[in-house]
């Protein structure tokens, strides 16, 4: 009843009386009528209406106005934080100098108001949203703040008065409850896809929640009150529930229960006495997990499947695990108390709608509500992550999330309290785990019967999808909180929960190679493999290893190793490993070794750790040591080929495995963990193994054919290639073995670039740095620059002609390519192999250039880091006689040329002989001959010490061979001649009977009986489990192959003598080494070259490292006995041996060939292809200067044939037509405008020649007659043709059976056939016509040049009789068609409105003017290419493309139809004085006066309507006549810029010198003659006197006077001559600029001097006659309004040349204005703001809000601004895009960073700089018109930019 009163009367009154009300003392009135109020205003059922808003605002300003209540309290803010929340697509800044958490950000305003110069920031689009830091002495040190922030003005705000928010205490409760309820009511479970409805229930609360984010943003008051009101448990109870009598509240909570259960969860009053169950320690049974059999409590709602279900092995099932393992309370219970749980309990059940997650955030700032807030977060994570898991929108809402995560777990105190009181930890890892375990598949490694192993599946949609993502990112977030990580890793439970969370990704994503056919579909599932061990392993390991630097933490270290050895031990159980990895699989995922090998790494190396002290027994590091050790040997394979059948995706695993981002969590640890095993294992074993597992042991026989089952035999190379490289790797690679930070730092970054030049950019990405971003090593600390510049030149960006932009790169130093170029690192980081190649390509080319003379340069060898002590076994690698058989072995071989042996072998064996004599076992005494053990191949070497073994000769070999093989048949020749010898060496006798054994069974039986002692040693029952080996017992396949039979070769060679032969075999010499060379060789000496220098190398260390060797040798090379071919008989040895020779020549023939080619290549680009200068010369000559007799010869580049054009079959240019906007762009003022990056700033374009050329022909046409106005200008200085050629020509037939070859060939690129466009057949420019070629008639060409004596009269004369000629319709031929149809082309190639000024459209005036104008645009663009003026002289670029000859022929022809009226004809008024013509016309408008005419334009009317060809001297004659009306027209414009007193004067001094001789060649005379008869009409002067003395401040001397008349004469001159040059093809002689004027009059044959301009002046009939006559024009006028028609004689004919704007230096100057400035025409911000960069204009591209018919605002622009040329810089790219007509291009950047690099779309943010070559660059191809040639990449726009 009361509410219904209060209803009725206005808001105002209503809120200021309750409010009044409820300040009393006793205000249960007040409350109770406010209550009925809100219960009517407020009632959930009728809907979210702004009337109850509106009621809402009235209430909570208690009287007031809303507005200025908000002001009120927001002068209360108290908030020393910013807070500032911003979603996706925000631009922010980040800066590394002053954050502590790598995720800490700033808006816009707090980072220009802080001081960040000298600092490592950037800018960056917001992925996921964020909210501004600044203030938050948590996240960012304080130095960083703004200045608003950092004087915490909020600190001494006033406190609030109560009763300011009195009324939003009692209000916004009530507006609260009326949300959640809004939220429950439309909440259905989504039985369907029914999430659409979510939506619709989230559109009515929109006004509701935008409301509270507004309240949020008054500040910290509102806030508090807020924060009061959302965690206020009382509140919430009272009305959540609702009171008994409202039954729609009670509805309304039973839906939110069933919801609360629907989702899996129990409300804490069911549970009852489960609540408490939050304590009980996580992780129990964690054990469990790994061994767990797969059980089958399957999800919920599968329950009723089968129990059995698993037994099907082949098929991959989900498995489930028995959930004994975690503590359920944690998964499924949730209890809410304050209306903030409910709220986001809500907010994650619509999925995270960005306005509730915006509201949530803003409240942050207030600390209560943070802490709050957090926890409850935490709270609902499991809750969040199931939802997550079901949502179909899981990018967004994962973006969402961590929207909301980031802002709390970045903060170290926020997560250290979390972690304590709301278990955080626990709760993630066991939400991790259960994630994953919704997608686990049994294992089939190994054993793929009996495996209890299982793992994730990488195909399934949670992996795919990077679903995992938030939570992991959470995670890893927290974990770089040093006092959460200790934490971790002192909570044990915990550990062996994580550990088993990492052993579902061990062994996953299994390879299995194909053996018979491809593989039909290729799984991609690799990508969602590496992602996930990257994201969920390796990134936490590395989180936690930075917490592991010093010996304080040791104890850590050595837990995690324990977990990681018993998590191992039990998975090698589980898939049942037992010594002997299972052939063909592969997997290249195992975290379990790798945090094992990273935590021993680190433990040695910053935490002083005894290495020994965390190695497990030595059984256990053989297992641990096969899987990483099975991988190295399939990167193998998978190079040879032989996993080819499992398709393309194999490759990409190996290529990711060795890549950026992921080697240093992948393939390093795993070869740190095999030198690991390598220097605790027997080396013997460990040798062997490696050969085995490379599948290379049969290849290792002394006997040139061999057997091998398990490879073919074009892969035996690249195998053995690749075991060598292994262990080369293996025992020099130190990155983990004794290198400090900076030293690998140095070595990656040298490496990377030896393979190439390098981006500053691309360098910091491919340099693998610690994977996690807080790992304190940030790319582009101050570390990595001092190490770029001192290891690598900066090569600034050059242009190359083509127009390709280079960016700034990187080179290395010369020093380094001499003493750190490291070839063994270079392999070991590549993707491709090729990347190998030209890492050495590039090292010889560094090599020719710095003089080292070698053919064929051999990777260097270079010097290692000490080894750190620990690993110091590491050397018995390379001193064990398996070794040292096998590269004796493999030094015999490759001397007797068998086959599968390469340089690549030898240099890599020889890279292990050097590195076994740099790094010897310490406690060998290297000169005495060791005793003899009793191992089965000690025949061979007597010791395991390199040096000694290597002048140990060995005699006799026995050996398996094929019955076959040529040793065979040598026996048997052998035996015919005399019985065998016996075997005499005393080493043959004790090696007699298992010989072959010795050699390669050693490899595999000795590893059977070593491995089978430590089994038996360690007591294990393993001993069974034995299984018969297939090598042991090779079963011959069918059709076997030659039976093999033990042949006995006599070999008589030590490793050192077979390195001398080997040297006399590469030299090519007998007696390569001779005994002088020993004795000056120096080790120390030639690390650079070829195989020669590599084996002196080893010898002379050897030499100098062992007397024995140093005898060896000398009786060696003494000796030097010619190497015996050992295979006299057989032929072909003679070819194997000259194999390189001959390839050395087929080398060199390759290389002159390709050199004669280029030769080729370059001679026909400098004729045809530069774009710059196309040689028309090659063609023809333009007009040519010699007069030559006979016609004019073309090419036709098509059909080939040369010939002259004629009527019937004419030749024509290749052309290109373009509208052309850049003459009209043209300013007076040398200095381009600014563009504006203020609102102050404004351009105008009022002063452009194009703007100042419509208001002079509008002025006309408003006072003289029409067609007399369209003779007296020029239009084309906006929308002109300009006209340009490759200079190529064809006859124009084949050019239209060109054309139609084109049309019916479909795969065209960039251009349109349709629109006449297609590429020069010769030079493939574009192009769009053909301008047909005049046909060249011998005779008359002599006659126009010859020279007559007729006075200037009688010339003048026949001008006349020549332009009455009326014009001939040429008859219709071929030619003449042609000529019409470019005329039509031509005039489809502007846009109507640049054709059409008459008043009349499509009169034959218009057409007259526009052809005309034709020409004198293209004479004007050429002046502007050369310069603006001649004096450059010759044919200049410009002159190369232009066709002004034929052009002016095709015009000619098509104006010779007007003919003019002689009545008007201006060359009678021109030349004779005419008396009282005008009394006739009076009626009419007056003809435009002569000095009003444009001069040029006259020229142009004259020479083309007259009859072609034409008489020079009839030329020079109409120059002469026109000449003198553009001087008295300079003298009139000069006139008017005196004062008076100035006019007075010099009209007098004119007067004295009037009756002087030759008084008409004296600019004295003149200039008073023309100021006493223009002062005659009185306004001419007094009008513009005002202003005249603003423009002339200085007194005009003499000089000042004649030198401005020769600058108003020049352009005339300057287009008089161009044209002359044209036409009748006289040379232009170059100058100085001071020169031009008398120069240029010369060349027009104007008799004058450089003294005088008036002294060029020649008249035929009295000069002050035509003088008075031409201003009596006038004067008659003075009637008209004068002030406008005397602007026309105030003609300035001078332009600058066009400039684009003038850009700023920064780009961010830019960005910040436009980025977020609404578009002019539509008023909101554009997606793409883009600039012109012509005019200055902002326009959205692809914007649909600026469309109109269709076209989008960039072309339209285009068209408007340039006649569709548009050069448009994009704001948010900071790139530049072209659009040409229909077609559009990336032009690339002209705002490169500090390392001369651009940044596309701003990805990378780092500050930008105007680069002023690229700036230059665009302005020239604009100018000159050469976008079309220069840019290669042209696409359609289709009007959508």
């Amino acid at each position: 009843m009361m509410a219904a009163l209060l209803l009725r009367r206005d808001k105002r009154s209503t809120a200021a009386h309750l409010k009044a009300d409820l300040k009393r003392t006793d205000n249960s009135s007040g409350l109770r009528q406010l209550r009925e109020l809100l219960d009517s205003v407020l009632h959930p059922e009728r809907g979210s209406e702004p009337e109850a808003l509106e009621w809402c605002k009235w209430l909570l300003a208690g009287g007031d106005g809303f507005d200025e209540f908000c002001r009120t309290v927001r002068s209360y803010d108290n908030a020393t934080l910013c807070g500032l929340v911003w979603t996706a697509n925000f631009v922010a800044y980040r800066c590394r100098t002053c954050g502590i958490s790598p995720c800490m950000s700033l808006c816009a305003e707090c980072f220009n108001n802080g001081d960040h110069t000298g600092h490592d920031f950037n800018m960056f689009r917001s992925q996921a949203g964020g909210a501004c830091d600044c203030g938050d002495g948590n996240v960012m040190r304080e130095s960083g703040f703004c200045s608003r922030h950092r004087l915490k003005t909020g600190e001494n705000v006033p406190s609030v008065p109560r009763d300011l928010l009195l009324m939003s205490e009692m209000v916004l409760p009530r507006f609260i409850i009326t949300i959640i309820q809004y939220l429950r009511d439309g909440y259905t479970e989504p039985e369907s896809p029914a999430d659409r409805d979510l939506q619709k229930v989230l559109q009515q609360l929109d006004l509701h929640i935008s409301f509270l984010e507004e309240l949020t943003k008054m500040g910290g008051a509102m806030r508090t009150v807020l924060t009061k009101i959302l965690t206020n448990q009382q509140t919430f109870k009272e009305l959540s529930m609702g009171q008994e009598e409202n039954v729609y509240a009670k509805r309304n909570y039973e839906k939110y229960l069933s919801a609360l259960k629907s989702s899996g969860l129990v409300s804490v009053e069911e549970k009852g006495a489960g609540a408490g169950a939050t304590d009980t320690p996580a992780g129990a049974g964690a054990l469990g997990l790994l061994g767990a059999t797969a059980a089958a409590s399957l999800e919920d709602s599968s329950k009723e499947e089968d129990q059995d279900g698993l037994q099907g092995v082949g098929q991959r099932k989900r498995v489930k695990l028995s959930s004994s393992t975690k503590d359920p309370s944690i998964m499924d219970t949730l209890k809410h108390k304050c209306f903030l749980e409910e709220l986001l309990f809500w907010t994650i059940k619509y999925e995270f709608p960005q306005k509730m997650v915006t509201f949530l955030l803003n409240m942050l700032p207030d600390q209560d509500y943070k802490i709050t807030f957090t926890k409850t977060f935490v709270q609902h994570y499991a809750f969040i992550m199931k939802t997550l898991m079901k949502s179909h929108e899981s990018d967004t809402m994962s973006n969402r999330i961590v929207h909301i995560s980031v802002q709390l777990f970045s903060n170290e105190e926020l997560a250290r309290h979390v972690t304590e009181e709301c278990q955080l930890l626990d709760i993630m890892v066991t939400v991790l785990l259960y994630m994953m375990e919704s997608c686990l598949i049994k294992s089939e490694l190994q054993d793929e019967e009996n495996n209890r192993h299982v793992v994730v599946n990488c195909g399934e949609a949670l992996l795919k999808n990077n679903t995992y993502w938030p939570l992991v990112s959470d995670f890893i977030n927290i974990l770089s909180h040093q006092s959460v990580a200790k934490r971790f890793l002192e909570d044990q439970s915990l550990l062996m929960l994580w550990m088993s969370f990492v052993s579902f990704f061990q062994g996953m994503n299994l390879n299995k190679r194909e053996l018979n056919e491809h593989v039909e579909f290729e799984s991609q599932t690799y990508y969602a493999a590496f992602a996930a061990e990257l994201e969920a392993c390796a990134q936490p390991m590395w989180g936690l290893l930075t917490h592991c630097k010093v010996k304080e933490t040791q104890e850590y270290t050595k837990t995690v190793v324990r977990y990681c050895l018993e998590t191992l031990q039990m998975w090698f159980d589980a898939i049942g490993f037992v010594d002997e990895p299972a052939l063909n699989q592969l997997t290249f995922h195992l975290p379990l070794h790798r945090y094992y090998a990273m935590f021993l790494s680190k433990g040695v190396k910053c935490q002083g750790l005894d290495l020994d002290s965390l190695l497990p027994d030595q059984e256990m590091l053989m297992k641990i040591m096969v899987h990483p050790l099975q991988i190295q040997a399939s990167l193998s394979e998978i190079h040879s080929n032989m996993w080819v059948r499992n398709g393309l995706q194999i490759k990409g695993q190996a290529m990711t495995y060795v890549q950026s981002h992921f080697c240093n969590s992948m393939i390093d640890p795993d070869i740190y963990l095999l030198q690991v095993c390598a220097s605790r294992l027997d080396p013997d074993y460990f040798i062997s193994s490696v050969f085995e597992r490379f599948k290379v042991v049969d290849l290792l026989t002394m006997a040139s054919q061999h057997q091998n089952a398990v490879l073919d035999s074009e892969q035996e190379r690249p195998m053995l290639e690749g075991a060598l490289t292994f262990l080369v790797i293996l025992s020099s690679l130190r990155v983990h073995l004794g290198m400090s930070d900076d030293e690998i730092l140095r070595a990656e970054m040298v490496s990377q670039l030896c393979m190439n030049d390098r981006t500053h950019s691309s360098l910091l990405d491919l340099i693998p740095e610690n994977p996690n971003p807080k790992s304190g090593v940030v790319p582009g600390s101050c570390s990595f620059e001092e190490m770029l510049a001192a290891v690598a030149d900066f090569k600034a960006p050059v242009f190359e002609p083509g127009g390709s932009m280079q960016q700034g790169m990187y080179t290395p130093k010369a020093e380094v390519w001499e003493k750190e170029f490291d070839p063994i690192m270079v392999i070991l980081r590549t993707v491709y192999r090729r990347d190998v190649q030209s890492a050495m390509d590039r090292y010889g080319a560094f090599l020719k250039q710095s003089g080292v003379q070698t053919g064929n340069p051999w990777p260097p060898y270079k010097e290692r880091t000490p080894l750190h002590p620990c690993y110091k076994g590491l050397v018995r690698l390379l001193h064990c006689k398996t070794l040292h058989i096998v590269i004796f072995t493999l030094l015999y071989k490759i001397w007797m040329d068998h086959q599968n042996m390469s340089e690549h072998v030898l240099c890599m064996v020889l890279y292990l002989i050097e590195l076994g004599l740099d790094n010897q076992v310490q406690d060998d005494k290297v000169e005495e001959e060791p005793c003899i053990e009793e191992h089965c191949h000690d025949s061979w070497f007597p010791g395991t010490s390199l040096l000694s073994n290597l002048h140990h000769v060995i005699n006799f070999v026995r050996v398996r061979v094929p019955e076959t093989a040529p040793e065979v048949e040598r026996k048997r020749e052998r035996e015919r001649e005399r019985e065998t010898p016996a075997s005499t060496s005393s080493e043959s006798s004790s090696f007699g009977q298992n010989l072959r054994e010795a050699q390669v069974f050693s490899l595999v039986a000795e590893r059977r009986r070593k491995f089978q002692e430590i089994i038996n040693r360690s007591n294990h029952e393993a001993s069974q489990a034995v299984r018969p080996k297939s090598s042991s017992s090779r079963s011959l396949p069918p059709g076997s192959p030659p039976q093999l039979v033990t042949e006995i070769l006599e070999i008589g060679e030590s490793m050192l003598s077979l390195l001398v032969k080997l040297h006399q075999k590469l030299s090519g010499k007998q007696n390569s080494l001779s005994l002088s060379w020993l004795a000056e060789a120096d080790p120390a000496h030639h690390p650079h070259g070829d195989g020669l220098t590599a084996i002196e190398r080893i010898l002379a260390k050897a030499a100098a490292r062992s007397r024995h060797s140093k005898r060896c040798l000398q009786e060696i090379c003494g000796k030097v006995c010619p190497p015996i071919p050992p295979k006299k008989n057989s032929p072909g040895d003679k070819k194997s041996m000259d194999k390189e020779e001959r390839r050395q020549r087929a080398r060199e023939r390759q290389q002159k060939l390709l050199a004669e080619f280029a030769s080729r290549q370059k001679s026909f680009m400098e004729t045809a292809m530069d774009v710059e200068s196309p040689e028309t010369d090659a063609v023809m000559d333009m007009g040519s200067a010699e007069a030559l007799d006979s016609e004019v010869l073309y090419d036709c580049v098509i059909c080939g044939q040369s010939g002259p054009s004629t009527e019937d079959r004419p030749t024509g240019l290749v052309v290109l037509l373009q509208a052309s906007s850049v003459l009209g762009h043209r300013c007076r003022s040398d200095t381009p405008k600014r563009l504006p990056t203020t609102d102050e700033e404004h351009i105008y374009p009022v002063d452009t020649c194009g703007a100042a050329h419509d208001v002079r022909l509008t002025l006309m046409q408003r006072y003289f007659k029409d067609s007399s106005c369209l003779q007296s200008v020029s239009i084309g200085w906006d929308g002109g043709v300009y006209v340009q050629t490759c200079g190529h020509t064809l006859h124009i037939d084949c050019h239209k059976s060109y054309m139609e070859s084109l049309r019916n060939d479909q795969v065209l690129q960039g251009f349109s056939v349709d629109k006449g466009e297609f590429t020069c057949p010769l030079c493939r420019q574009f192009a769009n016509s053909v301008l047909p070629c005049r046909p060249g008639r011998g005779m008359e060409t002599g006659a126009w040049h010859t020279p007559s004596n007729k006075s200037m009269s009688t010339l003048v004369r026949e001008v006349e009789d020549l332009q009455e000629q009326l014009g001939i319709f040429p008859a219709e031929s071929n030619l003449s068609k042609e000529m019409e149809s470019v005329i039509k082309d031509i005039k489809n190639t502007t846009q109507k409105k640049y054709m059409d000024y008459g008043k009349n459209p499509g009169s034959p005036d218009n057409d007259f003017l526009f052809m005309y104008s034709v020409a004198r645009t293209n004479l004007e663009l050429e002046l502007v290419h050369r310069g603006g003026n001649l004096c450059s002289g010759g044919a200049s670029a410009a002159a190369k493309r232009s066709c002004l000859n034929q052009l002016f022929h095709v015009l000619a022809m098509h104006m010779r139809l007007y003919s003019i009226d002689s009545a008007y004809n201006p060359w009678t008024r021109l030349t004779q004085s005419t008396h009282s013509r005008d009394t006739e016309y009076c009626e009419e408008r007056p003809e435009v006066p002569m000095l009003f005419r444009d001069v040029p334009s006259l020229l142009i009317i004259f020479i083309l309507t007259m009859p072609q060809p034409l008489r020079k001297e009839h030329f020079t004659c109409v120059v002469k006549v026109l000449y003198s009306l553009q001087y008295t027209q300079a003298l009139a414009a000069l006139s008017v810029r005196f004062s008076r007193e100035e006019r007075l004067a010099w009209s007098n001094t004119g007067a004295a010198k009037k009756n002087t001789p030759n008084s008409d060649k004296s600019w004295e005379s003149l200039l008073g003659h023309v100021i006493s008869e223009l002062t005659k009409a009185k306004d001419v002067y007094d009008t513009s006197s005002e202003e005249a003395l603003v423009l002339s401040s200085s007194v005009w001397s003499p000089q000042s006077i004649e030198f401005s008349l020769q600058q108003f004469c020049l352009p005339f001159l300057r287009l008089s001559c161009l044209l002359q040059h044209h036409l009748y093809g006289d040379s232009l002689p170059g100058c100085l600029v001071e020169e031009e004027f008398s120069l240029l009059a010369g060349c027009l044959g104007l008799a004058g001097s450089a003294q005088s301009s008036a002294a060029c002046l020649e008249w035929n009939i009295s000069a002050f006659d035509l003088i008075s006559q031409w201003c009596s024009e006038v004067i008659a006028l003075s009637d008209a309004p004068t002030q406008q028609s005397v602007s026309l004689l105030v003609q300035d004919p001078q332009w600058a040349a066009p400039r684009l704007l003038h850009l700023p230096d920064n780009y961010n100057t830019i960005f910040q204005y436009y980025h977020s400035k609404s578009c002019t025409s539509c008023g909101k911000t554009p997606k793409d703001p883009a600039l012109c960069l012509v005019c200055g204009a902002f326009v959205c591209l692809k914007g649909h809000c600026c469309k109109q018919q269709g076209v989008c605002e960039c072309v339209l622009h285009s068209q408007h601004c340039g006649a569709a040329t548009g050069i448009f810089l994009l704001i948010n790219a900071s790139v530049i895009i072209i659009i040409r007509g229909h077609r559009f291009c990336l032009w690339g950047s002209v705002y490169l960073d500090a390392h001369g690099e651009e940044d596309r779309d701003l990805r990378r943010g780092k500050p930008l700089y105007l680069c002023e070559e690229r700036y230059r660059v665009l302005e020239q191809q604009w100018v000159s018109h050469t976008f079309d040639h220069i840019n290669k990449r042209w696409g359609p726009h289709y009007n959508g930019l």
